[in-house]
This record gives structure tokens, C-alpha cells and sequence, in this order.
């Protein structure tokens, strides 16, 4: 029976990665430990700028608290699914179940385009402009910034989301992903597309481009003027830490722009898994580490925080 949207499927089939036992059992173990990691890093940063005073007032950890968050929800989206389907080999997915991950996916990945623009923001104003830093960037601004990073984040793909989910899929209905991805989801939909794929692509490249070119424009003022700079200490102190924030933009949207600027192709479909894989998984687990590695305040906070358990515990023992 086709459903009221004209389509006859109402379950997809993820095929994930094709391996034998032995190498899906090593993937599962090795995105448990990942998808763990990712949830403790992330969780110690929210709890170290909400127990900390002083770090919880600073716009940019007030950005990199809500950027842990919207990572923990970016992993959560997709490698709980992953592990079950590894875990069960069940990997059939409802159609309603699908478009939801997608969306939820895509929202958030989108989001994080947001964020990243935000944070390079906050670093442009903080060394361009620091006489006006403080008033312009206070912590009551800051949350206007990060509600507007979400709202723009998921208000961005609503319209490509319905525009597919209208689409007439009438078989085959096998995924070659291990997530309800894009591309998979348009080489399965029936003829005629309509204009979805054109909006689709567009809205893409509007979101991409458009934050891609802000962050660009925003770490190449900053690095003109750290270079003018003529305290050394400063500069210093300035590239030491926008290093670290072009790292993790420079990854993300690397791969990103890999998956979806790049024109398809068959050479490009066989790398499509690893990519997404690395984006999706890999990335969040080592954007903590990154913006956190080389932060004394950070890790000031961090052994303050341990002195405070490690005593709380000792005292519950003693008692």
C-alpha cells in the first residue's frame, strides 16, 4: 500500500560497512570507547565553565561550553543507531525514523556551522576591538548569540527536509550508508525529483559558503592585526590560541565540504562512509581535546575540580 505522500516505502535498510564478524566486533568496541570519551570530554568542559565563576562569565567559554553540548548531541544522533545496528545486525530503520535523523543531523551539523562563526567572532572583537570587547560580547549578549546559533541552526534545513520527505520512494529501499545521509536518500527517490535536489544543493552551498567565508575573513583580521602587534607576548598568546580554533574549523569543514561540494561520483560514493565516519565521530571526540590541550585557565579549572572530588571523596571515606 503507498503511503499518502505517493510513496510504497515505509522502511529503509541501513547497510552500514561490509565486513566480517570479527572486523564489525573491532568497529563496535572502538566507537563505544569513542562514542564514551566524547560524552566524558564533553561533559567535563560543561561542568568546569558552569563550576567555575570565572570561566562561566567569559564569552568564550560560555561559546565553547554550548559548542560541548551541541557536540554531544551531534555524536548521540548518530552512533547509538550505529552500535545497535553492529551490535543486532538489524539494521532496518522506519521511514518516519529516517527523515528524522536526518534532519536532526543536518540541524546540527548546521548549528555548528553557526557556532564556529561565532566563536571566530568572539576572537575577532577580543583582539581587534578589545577596548569594546566587554560591553559588546558580555555574558547577556553571548546567550543572545548562542540561542540564535540553535535557532538558525535548525530553522536552516526545514525546507529541504519536507521538500525530500514529499519524494516518491518506491524501491529499492537499501541504504548504502550507515546513517540516512543526503545523497543515499536522493539516489533512492523515484522520478521526477522536482526541484529538491536544486534546493537542496543550494541551501547547502548558502550555509556552507556563507559561515566558511565569515570565519575566513574574521581569523584573517585577527592574524593581520596579531602580526602588527608590537607586544610579541600578546601575539604570542593571541596565535596560540586561534591555532587551535583554526584546527578544528579547518577539519570540520574539510570534511564537510568533501562530502557535499565535491560532484558525485562512483570514487567518490566508495569514500562517502569514512568520511562521514570521521566527521561524525571522530571530529567531536577530538575538538575537546583541541580547543582544552594548550588552555591553562582550562586546566587550572580542571585541578581545581579534581582537588574539590578527590577531597569530597576522602571525606565520605573517612566518615
Amino acid at each position: 500500500m503507498e503511503l499518502a505522500n505517493g510513496t510504497a516505502v515505509q522502511e529503509f535498510i541501513l547497510l552500514g560497512f561490509a565486513m566480517d564478524q570479527q572486523k564489525r566486533f573491532l568497529l563496535l568496541c572502538f566507537l563505544i570507547i569513542l562514542y564514551v570519551l566524547t560524552l566524558i570530554e564533553n561533559s567535563t568542559i560543561i561542568t568546569l565553565v558552569c563550576q567555575d565563576n570565572h570561566l562561566g562569565q567569559v564569552p568564550m567559554y560560555i561559546l565553547l561550553s554550548n559548542f560541548s553540548w551541541l557536540e554531544m548531541c551531534y555524536v548521540t544522533t548518530t552512533i547509538p543507531r550505529m552500535l545497535f545496528d553492529l551490535a543486532t545486525h538489524n539494521q532496518v530503520i522506519s521511514f518516519h525514523a529516517c527523515f528524522l535523523q536526518f534532519y536532526l543531523l543536518f540541524s546540527l551539523g548546521t548549528t555548528e556551522f553557526f557556532f564556529l562563526s561565532a566563536m571566530a567572532l568572539d576572537r575577532y572583537l577580543a583582539i581587534c576591538h578589545p577596548l569594546h570587547y566587554q560591553t559588546i560580547m558580555s555574558p547577556h549578549s553571548c546567550y543572545i548569540l548562542v540561542t540564535t546559533c540553535w535557532i538558525l541552526g535548525f530553522l536552516g534545513y526545514i525546507k529541504p527536509v519536507v521538500f525530500l520527505s514529499k519524494l516518491s520512494f518506491c524501491g529499492p529501499n537499501i541504504i548504502d550508508h550507515f546513517v540516512c545521509d543526503l545523497i543515499p536518500l536522493l539516489s533512492l527517490a523515484c522520478p521526477p525529483l522536482g526541484k529538491a535536489p536544486l534546493i537542496c544543493q543550494i541551501i547547502v552551498n548558502i550555509l556552507f559558503l556563507s559561515n566558511v567565508t565569515f570565519v575566513i575573513l574574521s581569523y584573517g583580521m585577527v592574524i593581520y592585526t596579531l602580526m602588527k602587534s608590537s607586544s610579541k607576548g600578546n601575539s604570542r598568546k593571541g596565535f596560540n590560541t586561534i591555532s587551535m580554533h583554526l584546527l578544528v574549523v579547518t577539519l570540520f569543514y574539510s570534511t564537510v565540504g568533501a562530502m557535499y561540494l565535491i560532484p558525485v561520483g562512483e570514487s567518490h560514493l566508495k569514500v562517502n562512509k569514512t568520511i562521514t565516519l570521521f566527521y561524525v565521530a571522530i571530529i567531536p571526540f577530538l575538538n575537546p581535546l583541541i580547543y582544552c590541550l594548550r588552555n591553562n585557565q582550562v586546566k587550572e579549572a580542571l585541578h581545581k575540580l579534581l582537588v574539590e572530588v578527590s577531597g569530597l571523596i576522602m571525606s565520605t571515606i573517612t566518615v
